[in-house]
């Protein structure tokens, strides 16, 4: 196997990863053994075209950028002359979205609430892939609730992680006819889903992947948690997260190629999970301690399992993986812009793009993966799961 390493980066309070540091490091004679105090890592992936890709969830220890991982650790990006680092990011507002913006981050992938806020707020960004062509959103309720449906929501206390996380919930109230002005948002921090258990709120924002992380840790191997869930999905027929760039960007012909050649390896991600679901949850879970101590490797497995199958809704009718549904997205943006979240009324073109779909779908060595996939020898621990019943 042609592994990579992958890098694992936070930005510190001036935004400086750890590469930065080290190149600014270098200007003033630090050598590596006082850079080793810093946790630093010595540069990596000389002569290839970087892509630092920002998470919004405020870490990186969850199973959902398993199409990620995988071509980092199976070689795939470097094959495709791409040195690829994930970021974790803070949870905070925009992060995603300004950090792209201010040269921090190259792509983020932002929710389309932050994503319509973000442009109408003027940060120049635009999507290139729809990640996930359906609703991820769900809400999270403490296990005693007489709630049953999303329309029992009015009136009611929400817990989020962030304050522009009320740009997520809003729309998907007012789909199902609650006004959004009816609920009190409260804003808990890291901890919003243990708070929302412990009864301080009616219901807390959570997604696929993190409803089956959170039912992993109630069984036991982490925390406790314990809750009951409204699926978006069922409900909801909005749009979810995506990978914005930035604008200025896709008039830039080696950046419309490297972009390219990014999402090219993140087909064959999927691709290889697709082949092999097992096989990918491992690769992601072994890259992420933390993420072991909370979950075992079957929760691993079907909290992955979730998110694939939302991420290939488009991918399974034809469409490709990544394609943006131009209806869904014109819908969405007329509701945001009746209920005042953008004083724009935008069009589908102000926001994104489906043309890196094509190129990306076409041009990955998807053959590659299926056979790297099949011949993946799993572990112990692994060998031992079972595959829950997602169309993947």
């Amino acid at each position: 196997m042609d592994e990579e390493k992958i890098f694992i980066e936070q930005l510190d309070e001036n935004g400086y990863t750890r590469r930065e540091i080290i190149k600014r490091a270098a200007g003033v004679g630090l050598g590596l053994t006082a850079l080793g105090a810093l946790g630093a890592t010595p540069a990596f992936g000389a002569g290839l075209d970087k892509v630092k890709w920002i998470s919004p969830r405020g870490t990186l220890n969850v199973m959902d950028d398993y199409n990620l991982v995988v071509p980092i650790k199976m070689g795939y990006f470097k094959s495709l002359g791409l040195d690829v680092t994930l970021i974790g990011g803070p949870i905070t507002g925009t992060a995603t979205t300004t950090f792209v913006a201010q040269h921090q981050a190259d792509m983020g992938y932002p929710s389309p609430g932050i994503l319509t806020f973000s442009i109408g707020s003027g940060i120049p960004v635009m999507s290139i892939w729809e990640q996930y062509p359906a609703q991820v959103f769900d809400f999270a309720l403490p296990a005693s609730s007489k709630i049953t449906s999303p329309k029992q929501l009015a009136g009611k206390k929400i817990a989020l992680g962030s304050d522009a996380w009320s740009s997520i919930v809003s729309p998907i109230l007012a789909e199902v006819g609650v006004n959004p002005k009816t609920v009190k948002y409260v804003t808990l921090g890291p901890a919003w889903t243990q708070a929302t258990a412990l009864g301080q709120a009616d219901a807390a924002l959570v997604w696929e992947g993190l409803r089956g992380q959170l039912i992993g840790q109630s069984g036991g191997f982490g925390s406790g948690i314990s809750l009951k869930y409204l699926i978006g999905s069922k409900f909801s027929k909005g749009p979810s997260n995506v990978y914005a760039v930035r604008k200025a960007d896709l008039s830039d012909p080696h950046k419309k190629d490297v972009y390219t050649r990014f999402l090219k390896g993140v087909v064959m991600g999927f691709e290889f999970a697709r082949t092999n679901p097992r096989a990918a949850a491992e690769i992601t879970y072994n890259q992420y301690p933390g993420l072991q101590a909370l979950i075992s490797p079957q929760v691993a497995l079907e909290s992955m399992a979730e998110l694939a199958s939302g991420y290939s809704v488009e991918a399974r009718k034809g469409k490709g993986w990544g394609y943006h549904d131009l209806a869904t997205w014109q819908r969405y943006l007329d509701n945001v812009f009746k209920l005042g979240q953008t004083k724009q009324h935008f069009k589908t073109a102000d926001v994104l793009t489906n043309d890196f779909v094509g190129p990306a779908n076409s041009g990955a060595n998807k053959a590659k993966a299926h056979s790297d996939a099949k011949a993946y020898k799993l572990d112990k621990y692994f060998a031992k799961t079972v595959v829950p019943k997602y169309p993947l």
